[in-house]
């Protein structure tokens, strides 16, 4: 005679119900997550392509880009002056602006994991700061090693160098430090603001306004050359970190336990650094410091699907772009035959947030998810 099934049997075959059914409503979430932010980028790169001094329609536009695409359609400008608005001034600062913001956004999320830290974010930290200042040098002293490339690997040596000064004054005992992180990066920003001060009052006219320009970040004059500089960099750098997502998650267990399930730490660390470097470094290159993205995407992205790290890498790179496109979008339509900085209005946006985030985590005993 066989035995009963035991409660036991029954609670473990409810409690994978349960969690099939857990697993199915975190991918419905993410699912919808995807397809909103793709609708939302598409339409803010439509409507941000077709606004300015000069209207374009939305049908001008999708028209344009079916027919550099090979399709023809009636849509399509016949207007010479629209196409070479759209090619040559809008288009590629739209695509600057999905890339920059895509790109601190992922930078963001992977400084998070690494430091397992909600509050780490290339600006935050220093690293933007850091590349500013190098880019500052090679503006001010007049290098020309590398030809075009030269204010960009000045600006990926600077955030180099910021990035490796935060990581090892944060690491102690085998562990990161919350307050000596951010104490460092405010210590990084404080050096690289009096550089940047020194090197305004060296440099010449010319040179003066250059900085201006990179302390307050701006998308005018992208052109696509520098765009597909950004794109190479972002799109080998976001490949790898894709790959290392799974090491992300068991990194957040803790050292001792990644390293006892096979992950090298500090060497995942220092391949991390270098990457966040790279992407941090192309994304200031050309536009100049914009903060706070790298904090507010990923922080709200993990809020909504949870800390699964190729999920919340993924959609912060689209979700980091159309915030960045938006807020450029405004930048040029707020202010009538004016260009605002569009750092200033990420700050304003950040500097709140950055804010409550600080509040939130005071308040909860343990952790973050």
């Amino acid at each position: 005679m066989s035995a009963p099934p035991s409660a036991g049997s029954g609670t473990g075959r409810s409690g994978t119900g349960r969690s099939g059914t857990g697993r199915s409503g975190t991918g419905s979430r993410r699912t919808i997550a995807y397809a909103v932010v793709i609708a939302l980028l598409v339409f803010g790169v439509v409507l941000s392509a077709g606004s300015g001094q000069l209207q374009i329609g939305p049908a001008q536009v999708v028209g344009s880009l079916l027919r550099a695409l090979g399709v023809d359609n009636e849509w399509a400008p016949a207007d010479a002056l629209i196409e070479q608005t759209l090619w040559q001034i809008r288009f590629p600062r739209v695509m600057m602006s999905l890339l920059v913001g895509a790109l601190l956004a992922v930078t963001g999320a992977v400084m998070q994991a690494v430091f397992s830290n909600p509050l780490a974010e290339p600006g935050v930290v220093g690293v933007s700061s850091g590349a500013a200042l190098g880019a500052a040098a090679s503006i001010t002293l007049g290098v020309t090693f590398f030809g075009v490339w030269t204010t960009a690997i000045f600006a990926f040596a600077g955030g180099l160098a910021a990035t490796l000064i935060v990581y090892s004054a944060a690491r102690a005992q085998g562990r990161t430090e919350t307050v000596t992180l951010i104490l460092t990066g405010v210590a990084v920003n404080a050096f690289a603001g009096a550089g940047l001060a020194v090197f305004m009052f060296a440099g010449s006219t010319a040179s003066r306004e250059q900085i201006v320009f990179w302390q307050l970040g701006s998308m005018n004059g992208s052109r696509w050359s520098e765009v597909l500089v950004v794109a190479l960099a972002g799109a080998i750098g976001t490949v790898v970190i894709l790959s290392l997502g799974r090491q992300y998650d068991l990194l957040a267990l803790g050292d001792r336990t990644a390293a006892h399930l096979g992950i090298r730490v500090e060497r995942l660390r220092l391949v991390s650094i270098l990457l966040i470097a790279l992407l941090t470094g192309a994304a200031v290159a050309f536009v100049g410091v914009i903060s706070f993205v790298g904090l507010v995407v990923p922080h709200m992205i993990r809020m909504i699907v949870g800390p699964l790290n190729r999920t919340l890498i993924g959609l912060s790179f689209l979700t980091g772009g159309a915030l960045l496109v938006y807020a450029d979008l405004l930048a040029r339509t707020l202010v009538a035959s004016a260009d605002l900085p569009i750092g200033l209005l990420t700050s304003l946006v950040g500097g709140p947030f950055f804010y409550w985030l600080i509040r939130r985590n005071r308040r909860k005993a343990g952790g973050w998810a």
